[in-house]
C-alpha cells in the first residue's frame, strides 16, 4: 500500500509535464490570432464539398469523367486567379473586408451550385466559387501577421496550420457522410458554413487600429512588388519545387503503396493519417521550443533534407512495407513541421503592411500551381520510367532546394 502514492505520482508527473508543454506552446498568442484560427478551421470545414465535386458530376448529374475533369480544372484555374486578385485587393482595401466578401460570395455561389443543374452554368459557378474561396487565403494570411504579437509570427502561423489541418480532416469526413446521404445537401451545408464564416469575422474580428506608420500616405507606385524582389522570386521557385514534391506524398505515394507495396486502402489511409495526427500533437510544441533559437534558414534546410530522406526510404527493398511506409510518412511529417512554418516567416519578413497581400498571394499561388502540376508530373514520370526513377529524381531536386534555401536573405 505504501508504494501506491509513488506509483501514481510517477504517472501524474509526465502527464502534467505534457499539459504544461501544450499550455506553454499556446501561450502568448493574441486573441485575434485565435479568432483567425477558428475562422480558418470553419473555412476549411466548409470546403467539404470540393473533394466530392467530381463524384457529384459523375454520380448525381450522370455526366462523363472528362466533364468532371473539366469542372475540376476550372476550379483550379479560378483558384489561381483568385489568389492573385485576393492579394491585390488585400493591399488596397484591407484583409478584413476581403475575407468577409470572399466568404459571403463563395457561400452564396455554393448554394446556387446545389440547386442549378445545367452543366455549362455549373462550369461557370465552379470558376467563380474557387475564385472567391482562394481570394480569402491571402487576406487571412496577411491578417495573421498583422495581429500576431512580436516574435510569435511563426507560432501564429503554426496555429493557423493546425486549424487548417483539423478543419480539412473534419470537413472531408463530414462531407463523405453527407454525400452518402445527399450530394445536393453537401453543397448547401458548404454554402451555409462559408456565409457563417463571413458573419463571424464581421462580429468577432475587430478592426485593427493602424499604426502611425500605416496612417502615412503611401505612394503605391513606389511599393516593391513581389516580382521586383529577386530574393522573393528565388524563394518562390524553391517553394514551388518543394511543394510539388510535397503533393507527391498525398497524391502519388498512395498509389505507389497500393500498386508496388500492396497495402490496402484502409492501411494506406491510416498511414497517411499519421501525418495529421503528429502535426496536431507536436507542431505547436516544437515551434514554441525552437522559434527564435536559430535562423529560419537552418530549420527550413533541415526540414527539406529530412523530406528528401523520406523519399529515399521509398527506394528501399520491400521487406517490411508497412514499417517502411510509416517511417517515410513520419520523416516527411517532421520535415514538413520544420520547414513550412518558416516559409511563412520568410514571406512576412520580406514584405510590409502595404504589400503583404501581394506577397501572400504569390506564396499561395505557388501552392495552387504545385497542386495542379506536381501530381500530373509525378504520375507521368512513374508511368513512363517507374516509381524508383521518380524517387531518385526527387532526392537531388530537394537537395538543390535546400542549398538555395540556405542562401536566402530573410530581410534586406
Amino acid at each position: 500500500m505504501g508504494n501506491l502514492p509513488t506509483f501514481a505520482s510517477s504517472n501524474i508527473r509526465p502527464n502534467f509535464l505534457m499539459i504544461q508543454l501544450y499550455k506553454d506552446s499556446f501561450s502568448g498568442l493574441s486573441r485575434p490570432s485565435w479568432i483567425l484560427s477558428w475562422v480558418i478551421l470553419l473555412n476549411r470545414c466548409g470546403f467539404m464539398a470540393v473533394p466530392f465535386m467530381g463524384l457529384y458530376v459523375t454520380e448525381s448529374l450522370h455526366r462523363s469523367e472528362s466533364e468532371a475533369g473539366l469542372i475540376i480544372s476550372l476550379f483550379g484555374l479560378g483558384a489561381i486567379v483568385g489568389a492573385v486578385v485576393g492579394g491585390r485587393m488585400t493591399d488596397r482595401i484591407g484583409f478584413r473586408p476581403v475575407q468577409i466578401v470572399a466568404s459571403l460570395l463563395s457561400g452564396v455561389f455554393f448554394l446556387l451550385f446545389a440547386w442549378l443543374k445545367d452543366f455549362e452554368v455549373l462550369c461557370v459557378l465552379a470558376l467563380i466559387i474557387s475564385f472567391f474561396s482562394e481570394a480569402f487565403r491571402p487576406a487571412n494570411y496577411t491578417a495573421i501577421a498583422a495581429y500576431a504579437h512580436p516574435n510569435t509570427e511563426t507560432r501564429s502561423y503554426s496555429l493557423n496550420r493546425l486549424a487548417t489541418n483539423i478543419g480539412w480532416a473534419a470537413g472531408v469526413s463530414m462531407g463523405g457522410l453527407i454525400a452518402a446521404f445527399d450530394y445536393q445537401l453537401l453543397f448547401v451545408v458548404n454554402g451555409v458554413v462559408s456565409i457563417l464564416v463571413a458573419f463571424l469575422i464581421l462580429a468577432f474580428l475587430a478592426k485593427r487600429t493602424a499604426s502611425k506608420k500605416e496612417h502615412q500616405k503611401v505612394d503605391r507606385s513606389q511599393l516593391r512588388k513581389p516580382w521586383q524582389d529577386a530574393e522573393f522570386m528565388r524563394f518562390l521557385v524553391c517553394s514551388l519545387l518543394f511543394t510539388c514534391c510535397f503533393f507527391f506524398m498525398f497524391r502519388v505515394v498512395p498509389v505507389f503503396f497500393k500498386q508496388q507495396w500492396h497495402l490496402n486502402e484502409a492501411t494506406i489511409g491510416m498511414v497517411l493519417g499519421v501525418n495529421g495526427l503528429v502535426i496536431a500533437l507536436m507542431e505547436m510544441i516544437m515551434i514554441s521550443k525552437i522559434e527564435n533559437k536559430k535562423s529560419p534558414n537552418f530549420y527550413i534546410v533541415l526540414g527539406v533534407l529530412i523530406v528528401a530522406l523520406a523519399f529515399v526510404i521509398l527506394m528501399l527493398p520491400r521487406f517490411a512495407p508497412l514499417l517502411l511506409a510509416v517511417l517515410s510518412v513520419l520523416l516527411f511529417t517532421f520535415g514538413e513541421m520544420l520547414s513550412v512554418p518558416f516559409f511563412n516567416t520568410f514571406v512576412v519578413k520580406r514584405s510590409n503592411e502595404h504589400n503583404r497581400g501581394m506577397y501572400a498571394a504569390g506564396y499561395t499561388l505557388s501552392w495552387s500551381v504545385a497542386q495542379v502540376l506536381g501530381p500530373a508530373l509525378g504520375f507521368f514520370v512513374a508511368e513512363h520510367w517507374g516509381y524508383n526513377t521518380l524517387w531518385l529524381g526527387i532526392s537531388p531536386l530537394l537537395l538543390l532546394c535546400a542549398y538555395f534555401f540556405a542562401k536566402l536573405k530573410f530581410e534586406e
